[in-house]
C-alpha cells in the first residue's frame, strides 16, 4: 500500500506547479544529462543519480536481477588507480566502512528502483568538506562496486525469503495475478521469483551494472545549497568514472487491454479485488484531464464516485480506491477494493456499473470543480521540502517533461472541463476490456 501511496505521490508531485522553482538543465560532455535548482534556505544538498536500469531491463528468467544489482551497490567498492597517477590508489571499501564515511560527513544514501528507473540519491551538507567527501564516495559506488559475493548471497537469500512470505498475502498475490494478467509477456508483467531469484549470479549483476549504469544514460538532478559552477562540478565527479553505454534494446509494445478474469483462492476473511488495464505513458496529453477525472472518480477518497456508490450507499467495503501509474510504456489504471467473500459479486457489478456510468456521463459540473479545487489547493504541501522537489525534478529529467511543467501544472487542471474528462477517460479506458483479479472468493 505504502508503494501505491508514493507512486501517487510522485505522479500528482511531478505534475504541480511553482514559479520559484526554476530548473537549470544541461547536458555533460560524456551525454549525462543535469537538472538542478538553486536553493539556499537550508545549507544541505540533494542530489540523485538514476539510470534506464529498472525491473523492465531484467534479464528473461531473472527478474529480480534490477532490484539485486542496485540492492547491493553500496555493499563495497574496488580498489582503483587515480586517474592519471598509476602509483596511487584508491583502497577498496568494505560496506561498513561505506557506512562509516558517509557517517563520519553527516550524509545520507539510499536506494530506488522501480519498473522503469533505479539509482541513488545522496543528501550531504553544503560546506565543501563534507560535500565534495560525501559525493567522491557516491561516484565510486556508482562506478566501482565489488559485489562481494557473501554478501550476494546474504540479499539473494532475503530476497528469496520475501518472496515466500507475499506469496501468503493476498495483496501480494492478486498484484502479482494482475501484473501477469495485462502485461503479459512484456517486462512489467515479471514478477520476482523463488526460481528467478535462485537463478541470478554475482556475474549477472556485474554484466547488469556494466550496461545499464552507464554515463550516456545517467540523469542527474540537484537541489540545495550551492550554486550553478558548483552543480556542474558536482555533476562531472559523480559521472566521470561511468562508461560509455551502448543504446538499450528496444522492448516490445504492450498488450492491448483485454477481458479477463481469474479467481484465486485464500482463506483470508476478505476477497481482494484488482480491476484495470495498461493505461498512460508518462507524458500523456491527456495527464491533467486523467488526473482531475480520476480524483472525482476514485481518486479523492471518501469524496469520489466510487466510495459513495461501493461504500456509503451500500456498505460493500470500508475503502475502495482508482488510480494511474503512468510509465515509460503504459503503465496500470486500476481500482483496489476490499470485500466480505460473500459479497465479492455484488461489489464487482457495483464497480462496473459505476465505471461504465462515469466513462458515458463523466463528472458533474460540481465534482468537477471539487475536484480542481482539492488538486490545486493541496499542492503546496506535496512540494514543501527539498526531497519531494528532487523527486519531481528527476521524474521530469527521466521521462523528458518540459521543464516548465511544475509551472504550468496548476494552470492545467484549472483549465480542464467535462468534456476533456470524458474524452481522455474514453480514450484510454474501455468498460469492457479490463482485467479483474480476486484473491479470497472462489469463482461462483
Amino acid at each position: 500500500m505504502f508503494k501505491k501511496f508514493l507512486i501517487l505521490l510522485l505522479v500528482v508531485t511531478s505534475s504541480a506547479a511553482n514559479a520559484t522553482l526554476q530548473i537549470q538543465s544541461w547536458t555533460l560532455a560524456n551525454g549525462a544529462r543535469v537538472l538542478f535548482v538553486e536553493n539556499h534556505s537550508i545549507p544541505i544538498v540533494d542530489l540523485s543519480v538514476e539510470f534506464d536500469a529498472g525491473s523492465r531491463r531484467d534479464p528473461k528468467g531473472k527478474a529480480g536481477t534490477a532490484s539485486l544489482t542496485n540492492g547491493t551497490l553500496a555493499l563495497g567498492i574496488q580498489a582503483a588507480h587515480l586517474a592519471g597517477i598509476t602509483s596511487s590508489v584508491e583502497p577498496a571499501l568494505t560496506e561498513a566502512e561505506i557506512s562509516d564515511a558517509f557517517a563520519d560527513t553527516g550524509a545520507q544514501s539510499g536506494n530506488a528502483v522501480e519498473n522503469d528507473n533505479a539509482g541513488l540519491t545522496l543528501r550531504t551538507l553544503s560546506s565543501a568538506t563534507e560535500r565534495d567527501t560525501a559525493v567522491k564516495l557516491l561516484a565510486r559506488i556508482l562506478a566501482q562496486p565489488s559485489f562481494p559475493a557473501k554478501f550476494v548471497a546474504r540479499d539473494k537469500a532475503r530476497t528469496i525469503s520475501a518472496i515466500k512470505e507475499d506469496l501468503t498475502k493476498p495483496e501480494a498475490i492478486a498484484e502479482r495475478a494482475f501484473a501477469r494478467m495485462a502485461y503479459g509477456e512484456h517486462p512489467y508483467g515479471n514478477e520476482e521469483t523463488v526460481a528467478s531469484v535462485s537463478a541470478i549470479t554475482r556475474a549477472d549483476l556485474m554484466a547488469f551494472h556494466r550496461t545499464n549504469y552507464v554515463a550516456n544514460h545517467a540523469i542527474v538532478a540537484m537541489i540545495g545549497d550551492i550554486t550553478r559552477a558548483e552543480a556542474e562540478t558536482i555533476a562531472e565527479q559523480l559521472t566521470t568514472r561511468l562508461p560509455q553505454g551502448a543504446s538499450l534494446p528496444t522492448l516490445p509494445d504492450v498488450p492491448a487491454p483485454q477481458t479477463k478474469e481469474t479467481r484465486i483462492p485464500h482463506p483470508a476473511s476478505q476477497s481482494h479485488i484488482l480491476i484495470g488495464a495498461p493505461a498512460v505513458v508518462r507524458g500523456n496529453p491527456d495527464h491533467f484531464a486523467l488526473t482531475v477525472g480520476n480524483y472525482v472518480l476514485g481518486g479523492g477518497g471518501f469524496v469520489s464516485r466510487l466510495t459513495n456508490e461501493v461504500r456509503e450507499k451500500r456498505g460493500l467495503a470500508y475503502s475502495i480506491d482508482s488510480f494511474f501509474i503512468p510509465r515509460a510504456q503504459k503503465g496500470p489504471f486500476q481500482i483496489s477494493l476490499q470485500t466480505k467473500k460473500e459479497q465479492t459479486d455484488e461489489a464487482l457489478k457495483v464497480v462496473r456499473d459505476t465505471l461504465a456510468g462515469y466513462l458515458r456521463e463523466g463528472p458533474t459540473e460540481e465534482e468537477l470543480k471539487a475536484a480542481k479545487d482539492n488538486l490545486v489547493g493541496g499542492f503546496p504541501l506535496l512540494i514543501d521540502n527539498n526531497r519531494k522537489i528532487l523527486g519531481n525534478i528527476a521524474n521530469i529529467g527521466f521521462y523528458n517533461l518540459p521543464l516548465d511543467y511544475l509551472d504550468t501544472w496548476t494552470a492545467n487542471v484549472e483549465k480542464v472541463t467535462r468534456a476533456d474528462v470524458v474524452s481522455a477517460f474514453n480514450r484510454i479506458i474501455s468498460a469492457d476490456k479490463l482485467v479483474t483479479v480476486v484473491v479470497g472468493a472462489a469463482q461462483p
